[in-house]
């Protein structure tokens, strides 16, 4: 047993993370944006020194993709110096550090899965600043720090787009549904078990520090996505209608193309996650549940 640290434990992933650590007998505390600030070095070294942790998994960061394109900097605090301080107190206390990163780091521009070592090549702000504190974690911690890039993530623990369109096949007729950007719909408990593995692995020597892509197999769009929600309520999946991203313009651009690869999950000793709709219809009950019981918050 190890003793894990979870920062921003409040979110969606982090309530996950806590759950996944709980059932697998680790010693895990969680802490809150409210109980810790990761940009302030003092109190983040106080939290290390407090609970000792072997591991750290930062769950922290700002998720607001349009609102950091008119607040970058305040984006680049969390996302980009909050790693970086986070890794320099874990590099003095020998703590390993496991950064959750995103697609948006990359160009989208591919047609093929994106590989782990795939050059940066952010489209917007929050991509940028995503970018900054992989940078930070890679080149504070050559050795004991771990990046884990994820997509199209969901859960039941917080607003996002699966609920949202749980919601609107209940209020629509139909739905106009972007055809024209590719990815990887991502269970947050599939990515919590993950973390957890990844971390495992690397307190045993097995895992190589660097780079993982933490996303569900597979590949759809938007589109697809939204028919097999349908298909899944027992819904028309006919009643979904394919549009494209110049109908829904948005303050930042999105990738076309975030479909990742997973080869590095073998170097670790550790299989590759699963495809999405087996994921999703393990995770829809719930989904349907927190939805159905309370209104979307939204993301």
């Amino acid at each position: 047993m190890s003793r894990w640290l979870v920062t921003g434990a409040g979110g969606m992933l982090g309530q996950d993370l806590l759950a996944r650590l709980a059932a697998d007998g680790e010693a895990v505390t969680g802490l809150s944006r409210a109980a810790l600030d990761i940009t302030d070095p003092a109190s983040v070294r106080a939290a290390l020194d407090e609970h000792r942790p072997a591991v750290v998994v930062n769950c922290a960061a700002w998720t607001a993709v349009d609102d950091a394109e008119s607040a970058e900097e305040a984006a680049l605090a969390a996302n980009g110096t909050g790693p970086r301080v986070l890794a320099e107190a874990c590099r003095d206390s020998g703590a390993l550090l496991l950064q959750v990163s995103t697609d948006y780091v990359l160009a989208g521009d591919a047609a093929s899965p994106y590989p782990e070592d795939a050059p940066l090549a952010p489209l917007n702000a929050y991509g940028r600043t995503k970018a900054a504190g992989e940078r930070a974690v890679l080149e504070t911690l050559p050795e004991t720090g771990f990046v884990v890039r994820t997509a199209w993530l969901y859960g039941a623990g917080g607003g996002n787009f699966i609920r949202t369109m749980i919601k609107l096949e209940g209020v629509k007729d139909t739905l106009d549904v972007v055809n024209d950007q590719r990815g990887q719909p991502t269970w947050s408990a599939d990515l919590a078990r993950l973390l957890a593995d990844l971390g495992r692995s690397a307190l045993r020597g097995e895992a190589p520090a660097g780079v993982y892509h933490g996303t569900n197999g597979g590949e759809t769009t938007w589109f697809g996505l939204t028919r097999e929600i349908f298909r899944l309520l027992g819904a028309d999946p006919a009643r979904v209608r394919p549009t494209t991203s110049e109908s829904f313009v948005r303050p930042a651009p999105r990738p076309a193309y975030s479909v990742l690869g997973h080869d590095r999950w073998k170097e670790a000793g550790l299989a590759p996650p699963r495809e999405w709709r087996e994921a999703l219809a393990e995770a829809f009950p719930a989904l349907l549940e927190s939805e159905r019981g309370g209104a979307a918050t939204g993301r």
